[in-house]
């Protein structure tokens, strides 16, 4: 068998596998069962006997099958447009516009759906979420919810409200930016969160009394059962991203999935790499999610005029002044994006990553550009390198949302991460279930 050379990362495993000449280095990778890729460092004939290979992560992560979660997003914070930068009055985020969004995600079969959080005209994501939840069939939500805002044990009974009428199907987005008016350090605001999340999990793991002394908040309580929700084993799964060493630390700590930004290959690779070892300094770990905006047409060309259609009647001072009025406008993950853009010359950062969303967005600022083969090769080498949930959008968001659904959707191995995780399991024992009332 003739050595190939294939320039890829070594994360792949062999198995069974017969060499002539065992001094020989050789990297594996597999794009599918059975399938062979060798590269060979020695001119020694390779003599495989029987194979058969085990597609793995290059690092640690919880939930090893290559498998992902696929959400979409529903813009229920004034994030719809035709044309980027351009208000349109029937894009608005009302109920209506939003929910239809939900329920088009849930009937298309996208596993999950980000609601986010914002001091902008649009809807609050819990209360919307609890709406929603009567009238969908599969979706899990992915709620945001910045904290600090809710006192914690009511923050855990509202929790444990919406996830009993979704039947398990809730997730939360931990946001740790600043609060609408209040300008804070990156040292009290992640000191804060960090209380509220342990307060959280702890009054989910823990029966009978609960009492909490810290620096943000001191309570004592008779009983949790107020703040059970309906998942078990931890209840709902923590969503979190930041890029700060603060944000870092916290999610490693205390969260479930680290959410990225679109950033180039090699600048994911390493963050991942970085989380999992803080991760594991804390004897945990976690799993990797990508937010991106995602355009895709049956032709290339299609989807790059697309793009170049998005932003043709973008005023600059105007999209300037939408992406300041987001909370995170200043993070570090968003100056991160804008230095790439302003590295790019065609606002393209890497191949079909492109990043003129940022123009007029925070947060989230490029999309994923291409036929359905290359998006789907971009998400494939995502998988590849660890990722197990994608959180996707475009604009207008029902449409992008009917287009990857036709092209890209049924192709990717899917699942539901709180359900692969013991979260939502049939018939819980809650109080609000069938637990002895007492």
């Amino acid at each position: 068998m003739a050595a190939q050379y294939h320039s890829i990362p070594k994360f792949s495993i062999a198995m069974d596998c017969g060499l002539e000449d065992i001094g020989i280095i050789i990297e594996l990778r597999v794009r599918e069962v059975e399938e062979i890729c060798l590269v060979a460092y020695s001119n020694a004939a390779i003599q495989p006997r029987t194979t058969r290979f085990i597609t793995m992560p290059p690092i640690s992560i919880r939930t090893e099958g290559r498998q992902c979660e696929v959400a979409w997003f529903s813009a229920i914070c004034s994030d719809d447009y035709e044309f980027l930068g351009v208000p349109d009055g029937s894009l608005r985020s009302s109920y209506e516009h939003c929910g239809d969004i939900v329920k088009k995600a849930d009937a298309l079969g996208y596993q999950n759906i980000l609601l986010p959080s914002g001091w902008i005209a649009g809807q609050d994501a819990l209360a919307f979420a609890a709406a929603m939840a009567p009238q969908t069939r599969q979706i899990n939500q992915l709620v945001a919810l910045r904290m600090g805002e809710v006192w914690p044990p009511m923050l855990a009974r509202a929790l444990a409200t919406v996830d009993h009428i979704a039947k398990g199907r809730l997730c939360i987005n931990i946001i740790s930016s600043d609060m609408p008016g209040l300008k804070e350090s990156n040292e009290v605001r992640y000191e804060r969160s960090s209380e509220i999340i342990q307060i959280l999990q702890g009054m989910w793991r823990t029966d009978g009394p609960f009492e909490w002394t810290g620096k943000y908040y001191n309570f004592s309580l008779p009983t949790t059962e107020p703040a059970k929700p309906y998942q078990q084993n931890g209840g709902p799964l923590m969503y979190f991203g930041g890029i700060s060493p603060a944000a870092q630390d916290l999610c490693a700590k205390h969260c479930d999935v680290f959410l990225m930004w679109p950033e180039t290959e090699d600048r994911i690779a390493e963050t991942m790499r970085v989380m999992s070892e803080k991760a594991s300094a804390y004897g945990r770990k976690i799993d990797f999610g990508f937010r991106s905006h995602v355009i895709v047409r049956e032709t290339e060309a299609e989807a790059r005029a697309a793009a170049d259609r998005l932003i043709s009647k973008l005023d600059a001072a105007k999209g300037a002044e939408i992406k300041a009025r987001s909370q995170d406008s200043l993070s570090a993950g968003v100056k991160r994006q804008d230095e790439l853009r302003a590295q790019s010359k065609d606002l393209y950062i890497e191949d079909h990553l492109w990043s003129g969303i940022g123009l007029a967005r925070s947060g989230c600022a490029s999309a994923i550009v291409g036929d359905p083969d290359q998006v789907l090769a971009k998400l494939n080498r995502y998988m590849d390198m660890g990722m197990r949930a994608f959180i996707l959008s475009g604009y207008p968001h029902l449409e992008e949302c009917d287009l990857f659904a036709k092209h890209v959707l049924p192709k990717l191995p899917s699942c539901r991460l709180n359900e692969l995780q013991g979260r939502r399991v049939p018939d819980p024992v809650t109080p609000l279930t069938t637990a002895e009332r007492r």
